[in-house]
């Protein structure tokens, strides 16, 4: 009988999962998830094991995540192991014409026509989904995104660690929004997987709530305010609870005590892993100074208010990093001494106030992140005021050769 480990304690370890569309040479989704871990496992299968790396399906057959093997011991050098993982995957993808795209949205996607759903294990899960919310749109097979993982151990850890995650949410798109297009248009908003995914459950708004969780100090307090009215409001949709799971609730970030862990889901993917893991290792190093009192009180944290850190989030989500934050409360709790500024500035405060160490691949990442804006902004630019589907594809391949390279793009 193996012995249960015992829980990991703030930032002793550290799950990233990358998700990535797959398409073919004319950037066409192409839904071969299933034969491309079927090649590697030598059967049909959920998931593979590939040494430090897992890959795994995901909802939808042209979407495969790739994901830290367990909690990994530190962040540094993770962007060589997940752009080693992306070699192999499109040597797996290579006799099937297929390739990874990166970036949280495909630009000219059809999700009516080209939705199919993963058929084989699982299923059940999903069909459930599908039943109830009808999985063909944007909502459901179109989002890519970066999670982090947080350990904690006990209520007085998972209080710290949420509140500080609840305060950090809003600032997010400003930092890595990378999906400015859907149907080949420029929609409006620099972070479009977000809008699409805070309605894809409508119909039971108390699974998504408002994307920024509700305040909450215990498990026992997030069960009574979280998941057990999720719970209730889904029970006549759902008589068989197939998906009445701590894995229901789609908000922002979501606590899972049976793993005792926090997982941040707001994050757009980036354009290689070298982004993703700069983006995550100053996400990391923030949570860290407020959990720890740099800034001040963590016990300040915890009641914050829900209505104007949703009210920022959908700002975040249109305006990215020229979001205007006037609140000089909010700003103090991140050391920022004015009582206004941009996203832009304040993550240029917070990645001087919080110095992570970084590998060279991802500081220059960063660099361009914090100098140039989100990738969104930078696609904006490149494709200039109004593009047509050349350009858009043009674009996107660049894109898809940035991710095999591992370099950033910079227009």
């Amino acid at each position: 009988m193996e012995l249960q480990r015992p829980p990991l304690h703030l930032f002793e370890g550290f799950g990233i999962e990358l998700e990535y569309m797959i398409v073919d040479a004319s950037l066409c989704v192409l839904p071969v998830c299933d034969r491309v871990l079927a090649a590697a496992a030598g059967e049909t299968v959920n998931e593979v094991e590939d040494g430090a790396l897992c890959w795994s399906n995901e909802l939808v057959m042209h979407v495969i995540e790739l994901k830290t093997n367990g909690p990994a011991p530190m962040l540094l050098d993770l962007d060589g192991l997940f752009l080693e993982g992306v070699a192999r995957v499109n040597e797996r993808l290579a006799p099937f014409g297929g390739r990874l795209l990166p970036t949280a949205m495909h630009p000219l996607m059809d999700p009516s026509r080209q939705t199919r759903l993963w058929p084989h294990g699982n299923r059940d899960i999903y069909n459930a989904y599908d039943r109830i919310f009808r999985c063909r749109g944007h909502g459901w097979s179109n989002l890519q995104s970066m999670h982090i993982n947080l350990p904690f151990a006990g209520d007085e850890e998972f209080a710290r660690l949420h509140a500080a995650i609840r305060l950090l949410l809003p600032l997010l798109p400003g930092l890595c929004a990378s999906s400015p297009l859907m149907e080949g248009r420029a929609t409006g908003l620099l972070d479009t997987r977000l809008d699409v995914y805070r309605r894809n459950q409508r119909r039971i708004p108390s699974i998504a709530g408002q994307l920024v969780p509700e305040a909450a100090l215990s498990h026992a307090d997030y069960l009574e305010k979280i998941l057990a009215p999720m719970y209730r409001d889904i029970a006549p949709f759902d008589p068989q609870g197939i998906l009445q799971e701590e894995w229901l609730n789609s908000r922002g970030a979501i606590a899972r005590f049976e793993r005792n862990a926090i997982e941040i889901r707001v994050i757009d993917i980036q354009e290689c892993p070298a982004a993703d893991i700069a983006v995550a290792t100053l996400v990391v190093a923030v949570l860290r100074a407020l959990t720890e009192g740099r800034w001040g009180d963590p016990a300040l944290h915890r009641d914050w208010p829900l209505a104007p850190l949703v009210r920022l989030f959908d700002e975040a989500v249109r305006d990215a990093d020229r979001t205007l934050v006037e609140d000089g409360d909010y700003l103090r709790l991140f050391g920022y001494p004015k009582a206004k500024a941009t996203l832009k500035e304040v993550w240029n405060h917070l990645a001087q106030e919080a110095a992570p160490q970084l590998s060279a691949p991802c500081g220059r990442a960063l660099s361009v992140l914090l100098e140039e804006g989100p990738l969104s902004r930078r696609i904006l630019r490149a494709l200039g005021p109004e593009p047509g589907r050349r350009e858009i594809l043009a674009l996107y391949r660049q894109l898809g050769d940035r991710l095999a390279e591992g370099r950033v793009f910079c227009p």
